[in-house]
């Protein structure tokens, strides 16, 4: 702890804060400190139980992903205070853990707009890569039905899965399309030259568009 507060930059906080993270930690220099400190489990947990945002991230980096029960990453997912924890958390830690597919069942119908969040967040992974079993067609449904007035990190996350169901699935994306362009979910996010937007009918354009130039 005495050296993550060593870390700790203020212009980093002020850039942090305004995304919802409360922490002033470079995470390249993070990231090294992981590095040095390789896997321990133990010391993750105990970084987890400070609720610290820093240590909570460093926790993730060094924990061992396959370690922790279902419950215990219940728990930890509703203790996800900030957007960079919460998001490490559900790529870093759940994604790689046995329990991820029942998690995903359970926290994608959660009252909580960010467990839901996390839930879309794994649905999305299975579009992308294990799209058996899924019903693409019902998750268009929900999508068409509750991503216009959704809260903010769960409408997020509904409008990844939109994107990459009209990027990896030919058959779904003019459909997956046509609902963006009337939902009009992102549409004037503000996107840095060279990114592309999160806009998803210009998304799944542009990646089909690089696919094809491959």
């Amino acid at each position: 702890m005495a050296e993550l507060t060593e870390l700790e930059d203020p212009r980093a906080r002020e850039v942090n804060e305004k995304h919802g993270d409360d922490h002033g930690v470079n995470l390249g220099k993070l990231r090294a400190l992981a590095k040095r400190l390789k896997t321990q489990q133990e010391l993750a947990c105990r970084l987890w139980e400070t609720d610290d945002t820093a240590a909570r991230l460093l926790a993730i980096l060094i924990c061992r992903p396959k370690a922790f029960e279902r419950d215990e990453l219940d728990v930890m997912v509703r203790e996800a205070r900030t957007p960079k924890v919460h998001d490490w958390l559900v790529n870093y830690v759940v994604k790689k853990n046995p329990h991820s597919e029942e998690l995903r069942l359970s926290w994608s119908a959660d009252p909580d707009p960010v467990v839901a969040s996390a839930g879309w967040a794994l649905t999305t992974e299975r579009v992308a890569k294990r799209p058996e079993g899924i019903d693409l067609a019902g998750l268009l449904d929900v999508i068409e039905a509750e991503m216009k007035d959704a809260p903010d990190r769960l409408q997020w996350a509904m409008n990844h899965c939109l994107a990459q169901i009209g990027i990896d699935h030919a058959e779904h994306r003019t459909r997956a399309i046509d609902i963006g362009e009337r939902l009009e979910v992102l549409k004037d996010y503000p996107t840095s030259p060279g990114c592309t937007s999160p806009f998803a009918p210009i998304w799944i354009t542009e990646m089909v568009s690089r696919q094809h130039h491959k």
